[in-house]
């Protein structure tokens, strides 16, 4: 790959995060993470999963202590909650209330599903080629990150 590829590449993924500050706007105090978390929840709730911080963590590959506080914030502002295990007092639960229910209805289902539509002439291969494509320049660029942080 060319140096002239990369600047490209790193130039597409500018405008793919400056798409993701055209979505609507949100209300007051509610961060877009909040929504992505939500639909992370929900993904794993539909796996039978009951949910915990780390099985956060480890489906969007995020470190912990940023989903604990993420989840503290939103369990503050009513869109999550927190329980105990019955079996296991130690390990907690987290759960979307029926607040956060709305606010995801509303601003991930709702507004998805009409970009789908408005995105329909884009491939479901060209659109699997790009999530795989940032994904793995996404793995490359934290491994790098991580030598470059023992320097």
């Amino acid at each position: 790959m060319t140096n002239e590829k990369v600047k490209r590449m790193l130039d597409a993924c500018y405008q793919a995060k400056r798409i993701r500050e055209l979505l609507p706007p949100l209300p007051q105090g509610v961060m877009p993470s909040y929504i992505q978390y939500m639909d992370t929840i929900q993904k794993l709730e539909k796996q039978g999963i009951k949910v915990k911080i780390s099985d956060i963590s480890d489906a969007m590959n995020l470190p912990r202590p940023g989903v604990t506080r993420t989840v503290k914030e939103m369990e503050a502002k009513g869109y999550l909650h927190k329980f105990a295990s019955k079996e296991d007092g130690r390990v907690t639960y987290i759960a979307i209330t029926e607040e956060g229910k709305k606010l995801s209805q509303k601003y991930d289902k709702d507004y998805f599903w009409e970009l789908a539509l408005s995105l329909s002439d884009i491939s479901e291969e060209d659109a699997d080629c790009m999530i795989r494509t940032i994904e793995k320049f996404y793995q490359i660029m934290c491994e790098r990150r991580k030598e470059y942080d023992k320097r």
